[in-house]
C-alpha cells in the first residue's frame, strides 16, 4: 500500500526530468541555429579613432573666433541692460528728490510707472537672453557641422569604423594614442577656415 502511494510522486519526478531535458535541448538547438559573423568574415578591421575635444577647442581658430563673437554679443546685451538700469535709477532718484512733496496722484503714478519699468526690463532681459542662447546654439551647430564634414572627408577610405570625441571627464579610461587624430583634425579644420 505504501508503494502504491509513491507511484504518482515517482511519475511526477520522471515527467519533470523529461520536460526539463526537452526544454534544455530546444534552447541548445536554438542557440546553435543563430549564427554570428566571425572576425574572419568581416571585410575591414574594426578601428575607432578619437580626438581631444579640449585640444580642438583650444587650437581651432574658428572656435576661438566664435567664442570672441559670443563674448561680444554678451557684452552688448549687458551694456543694453545696464543702460536701461541707469535710466531707471535716474528716474527713481527724481522721485526720491520730490519725496514728501508728491501728491497722492503723483505717488500712485510713480508706482505704476515703476512697475511698468520693472516689467519692461524683465521682458527685455528675457528677450536678449533667448536671442543670445539661440545665437550660441546656432554657432555650436555650425562648428559641429564643420567638424563632421571634415571627418567625413578625412575618413573617406573608411579606415575607421567610428571617430569619437574625447573629453577629460568622459567615461573612456584607456586610449591608444596611435588612434589619436586630434592634430590632423585641428590642422585640417584650420586650413579649411583660413581658405574661407
Amino acid at each position: 500500500m505504501r508503494n502504491i502511494a509513491m507511484v504518482p510522486g515517482i511519475l511526477a519526478l520522471i515527467l519533470t526530468g523529461v520536460l526539463f531535458y526537452t526544454i534544455h535541448n530546444q534552447h541548445t538547438d536554438a542557440r546553435a541555429a543563430v549564427s554570428f559573423p566571425s572576425a574572419k568574415t568581416t571585410a575591414a578591421p574594426f578601428r575607432i579613432a578619437y580626438f581631444n575635444l579640449d585640444s580642438l577647442e583650444a587650437h581651432y581658430n574658428y572656435f576661438k573666433d566664435v567664442l570672441q563673437q559670443v563674448k561680444g554679443k554678451e557684452n552688448e546685451m549687458n551694456e543694453e541692460l545696464s543702460g536701461m538700469e541707469k535710466g531707471y535709477q535716474k528716474k527713481i532718484a527724481e522721485w526720491q528728490k520730490k519725496g514728501n512733496t508728491m501728491s497722492q496722484a503723483e505717488s500712485e503714478q510713480a508706482q505704476q510707472e515703476y512697475a511698468q519699468m520693472q516689467q519692461t526690463y524683465q521682458a527685455k532681459k528675457q528677450t536678449l537672453q533667448e536671442s543670445l542662447l539661440k545665437h550660441n546654439e546656432d554657432l555650436k551647430a555650425d562648428i559641429r557641422k564643420k567638424i563632421e564634414e571634415y571627418l567625413k572627408e578625412y575618413n573617406k577610405g573608411n579606415q575607421f569604423s567610428y571617430i569619437i570625441s574625447y573629453e577629460s571627464n568622459s567615461f573612456i579610461y584607456v586610449r591608444d594614442t596611435s588612434y589619436n587624430i586630434t592634430s590632423d583634425l585641428i590642422k585640417g579644420l584650420n586650413d579649411a577656415y583660413k581658405n574661407k
